[in-house]
């Protein structure tokens, strides 16, 4: 049975693996894109809120309610992202015109960065790129932290 406390120590485990599976992509020589970066965002602020919120969860269920209710918006909201990058890469739209394009636009670049397109996807995995992952990861996360608001401690 999922309770408050459980779905917020699961959401602190998903994101914390989560974030360690994107630093080791990267490690292994998948450049992350600007959008990229900005999915982690949800992941950075999820592991220390779901962590402290898991303290207070037994002794107020009121602030756990709030906690995973907010969690579950990060979550909604990352994934919406997530579903938006995964179709720049699948040509569905276009990404922003301020991810990739080339080095020489506005000021020369000072290092030898590579220039990552957000409509490439780097890496598919059983057909999706990292970014539906994230927003697949994102929608099971905002499920578990609905259905552990809903319950009590």
């Amino acid at each position: 049975m999922i309770t408050q406390r459980n779905a917020l120590m699961f959401i602190f485990i998903v994101s914390l693996l989560t974030i360690i599976g994107a630093f080791l992509f990267q490690w292994a020589g998948y450049e992350p894109c600007p959008l990229c970066y900005m999915q982690r965002w949800a992941y950075y602020a999820a592991i220390p809120l779901s962590l402290i919120v898991a303290g207070v969860a037994r002794s107020n269920a009121g602030i756990a309610r709030w906690g995973l209710l907010l969690l579950a918006l990060i979550f909604i909201a990352n994934s919406v992202f997530g579903i938006y990058h995964a179709g720049a890469e699948w040509k569905f739209w276009p990404g922003p015109t301020t991810c990739g394009g080339s080095v020489g636009e506005g000021l020369p670049s000072l290092t030898n960065e590579p220039v990552v397109s957000c409509e490439e996807a780097a890496i598919r995995i059983f057909g999706l790129s990292l970014a539906g992952w994230n927003a697949v990861i994102c929608a099971v996360l905002a499920v578990v932290a609905l259905k552990g608001a809903s319950r009590k401690i």
